[in-house]
């Protein structure tokens, strides 16, 4: 199993949102070779702001663990996390987060620039992006354009 494999697992969790109408987004925490958590966006469904795929996918992996920190778990998202998840991310302390496409209007370089030195996630967090990237882009296309 590899980065593409848990991406597809992220893509089936942003396929379900789509399905409820929500902002097709999907996460998945990856701990040991194995997913632990999964999320995708309820926005709509809870009216919450906040529900996005990946606060969903870190409740139920600290949840699952009894663990508020994730220092050797994985995130995988399907789109580039907000600043807000930034921060949930960083209180996590996980080890990696992989997204699959970038989100020039709402990622989180939105509330910090292209500015070196700010840095939203904890500080051994490695970031990875542009697994499946078009896969993921597609699917957020494809829903944005039937709003229109």
């Amino acid at each position: 199993m590899n980065d593409e494999y848990f991406m597809q697992q992220a893509l089936k969790e942003a396929r379900l949102a789509f399905e409820e109408d929500e902002v097709p987004i999907g996460a998945v925490v990856v701990m040991g070779g194995r997913v632990i958590a999964r999320g995708h966006n309820q926005t709509e469904r809870l009216n919450d702001s906040t529900a996005h795929a990946e606060i969903i996918a870190l409740t139920s992996a600290f949840n699952h663990l009894g663990s508020k920190y994730l220092p050797e778990a994985a995130l995988y998202v399907t789109v580039e996390p907000c600043l807000m998840c930034a921060g949930a991310l960083y209180w996590s302390k996980i080890g990696r987060v992989v997204f699959g496409a970038e989100d020039e209007k709402n990622g989180y370089r939105r509330g910090i620039g292209d500015v070196p030195g700010p840095w939203p996630f904890h500080p051994r967090t490695v970031l990875m992006g542009g697994v499946l990237s078009e896969d993921c882009a597609v699917l957020m296309r494809e829903f944005f354009r039937s709003k229109r």
